[in-house]
């Protein structure tokens, strides 16, 4: 679990989050969500310890990472994974590679070891036949899915996801939907994504923050987020029109 207590923080005076406290749970798909420019990225990047707010703490279960020496920080970060917005792929190395380098960087295994762990995880997200390829060779969706693999290389027990879908279609950001999902459940990973996604509000929104202006203006899950009568929260989910049409069949269910 991992929960964030009253953070704050601000840039040259502006302030980007006000006082934002919100809990991610364990085994969960926690989502982020919030128009761009709404701070979202900000609180990620705290949350992971890229940035350091100006006030307030982040727990990860009964560690407080603000006040972490920095040999347990280290520490802590070997039990995160990553999925970047563009998978950041080294464009010089096979898909094997990259999966293998959090291994070749961090774990102490033999190369036979490091081996068979990252052919399991590209066995997991379905890419064992692809192993030899280069990321120039592959599809967008196969990219987030080397991304994936590699985000789990360490087993780690919590998982980052930044705009996982960007670029995607919609059934391929389906499926990388489901694997995300997925692996949560099975390696009961305290999953926090970062997204404006709607589809994957309603598919895997299993706990949701929504982010405006800088404030937390919204919690719930994925079935609350469709009946809410918090309007910011209307605005930016209903924006689509079949969202909106989603929202009337509601309505007229309680009706």
């Amino acid at each position: 679990m991992i929960e964030i207590r009253n953070i704050r923080k601000t840039f040259d005076g502006r302030t980007v989050l006000n006082n934002i406290s919100a809990v991610f749970e364990t085994g969960k798909t926690n989502l982020i969500i919030g128009q761009s420019g709404s701070g979202k990225t900000v609180l990620l990047k705290c949350i992971i310890g890229l940035l350091r707010p100006d006030s307030g703490d982040i727990m990860y279960d009964d560690a407080g990472i603000l006040h972490l020496r920095k040999h347990e920080l280290d520490k802590l970060r070997k039990e995160m994974g990553m999925l970047f917005q563009g998978s950041a792929l080294f464009d010089s190395m096979t898909v094997l590679e990259n999966v293998m380098f959090p291994l070749d960087m961090i774990s102490r295994d033999s190369y036979r070891d490091r081996k068979k762990r990252a052919m399991f995880c590209l066995e997991r997200v379905n890419l064992l036949n692809s192993e030899h390829l280069y990321p120039s060779e592959i599809s967008g969706g196969m990219m987030k899915r080397a991304g994936i693999a590699r985000a789990i290389a360490l087993n780690p027990k919590y998982l980052f996801c930044d705009e996982p879908n960007s670029g995607l279609d919609p059934k391929t950001s389906l499926l990388i939907d489901e694997l995300i999902h997925d692996i949560t459940k099975d390696y009961r990973m305290t999953t926090v994504i970062n997204t404006h996604d709607m589809n994957s509000v309603i598919n895997i929104g299993e706990t949701i923050a929504f982010i405006k202006e800088g404030v937390l203006e919204w919690q719930g899950n994925k079935f609350e987020v469709i009946t809410s009568n918090n309007q910011a929260l209307n605005d930016f989910v209903f924006a689509s029109d079949l969202f909106r049409k989603i929202k009337d069949m509601e309505n007229q269910k309680e009706g």
